[in-house]
């Protein structure tokens, strides 16, 4: 089946200010194709049920959830003949919410489900959704409508009121999140925050993979010197902070490599690199090939398989 691909373009016409935010009702007639963006997406239903398919499998939505969908991902809705569901959108991209205001407001720690949630194996996202509840609906549905209320009445000072509601509508979630999550009991305290740690720092390069990412930026934000910083990733993943970048990076690379024409120069700049003859040793290094060869590689074995 074709996958359509959103540009951000398609929704967001402020360069500086990447969101766009809408009520969608839908039913049988008006479902999403299957497709994929290069924004985030989260998604609160309103009411109804529906199937959320996401990469090939299908999760059960009702009333009160609340899910975040990655740039890349592919998904889509699916219905029974007669049913229909509301859901608000909410599309921006990372550069919204920058560093320093996560600094300044010492909010960095407190970005779970932003930083770690949407990056989990897709069995534990799904089926473990953020279901809201009495407690914590209202303040989250009454925070998106607001957002709609600026984002469409565009008056002084909007897009700034905008950011300060999403990035507290991100730590109610996080809070949500870490409240319901279960820690092994085994799991010293010491152990939970060092992974923790390690886990919103990969979630942030997740992000912001495309960017430069440096050091002393991680420190920064995240309250850690460089020392200590990558001993706890030598400790957790075995790999420092920059090797975990260039995973990551190249894993996206491969991704775009697949699913589009692009060259090379264009793809190394996609994911962050300025120097595509570093970035072309680099994925020789780590894939085992050029990026012209695993493209050939993997599109013959799509046509032979």
């Amino acid at each position: 089946m074709p996958v359509s691909k959103y540009q951000s373009s398609e929704y967001m016409c402020i360069e500086e200010f990447p969101f766009w935010i809408k009520t969608f009702h839908h039913d049988i007639s008006n479902l999403p194709p299957l497709h994929s963006h290069e924004f985030i997406e989260l998604v609160y239903v309103v009411k109804g049920e529906a199937n959320h398919v996401f990469e090939g499998k299908s999760y059960t939505i009702r009333e009160n959830d609340v899910f975040i969908i990655n740039p890349g991902e592919v998904h889509t809705f699916s219905l029974d003949r007669g049913g229909e569901f509301e859901i608000i959108n909410c599309l921006f991209l990372p550069s919204l919410i920058q560093d320093s205001w996560l600094k300044a407001m010492g909010v960095s720690q407190s970005m779970d489900y932003f930083f770690i949630h949407p990056f989990l194996d897709s069995n534990e996202r799904f089926h473990h959704l953020l279901n809201l509840n009495d407690d914590h609906f209202l303040r989250i549905r009454s925070l998106l409508e607001s957002m709609i209320s600026e984002f469409e009445g565009a008056n002084s000072c909007f897009s700034t009121l905008i950011r300060i509601q999403l990035v507290e509508l991100l730590i109610l979630l996080s809070r949500i999140y870490n409240e319901r999550k279960r820690i092994p009991c085994h799991v010293s305290s010491v152990e939970k925050e060092s992974k923790l740690l390690v886990q919103r720092i990969c979630g942030y390069i997740e992000r912001h993979y495309d960017q430069k990412i440096s050091i002393p930026t991680i420190c920064h934000l995240f309250c850690i010197s460089p020392r200590h910083l990558n001993r706890l990733f030598k400790q957790e993943l075995g790999k420092t902070v920059i090797e975990m970048a260039h995973k990551i990076r190249i894993e996206k690379a491969k991704k775009i490599l697949i699913e589009s024409n692009e060259k090379v120069l264009n793809v190394a700049m996609r994911v962050g690199y300025d120097d595509p003859a570093f970035f072309s040793r680099l994925f020789r290094r780590v894939v085992g090939c050029s990026p012209g060869k695993y493209k050939n590689n993997v599109s013959k074995e799509i046509i032979d398989g």
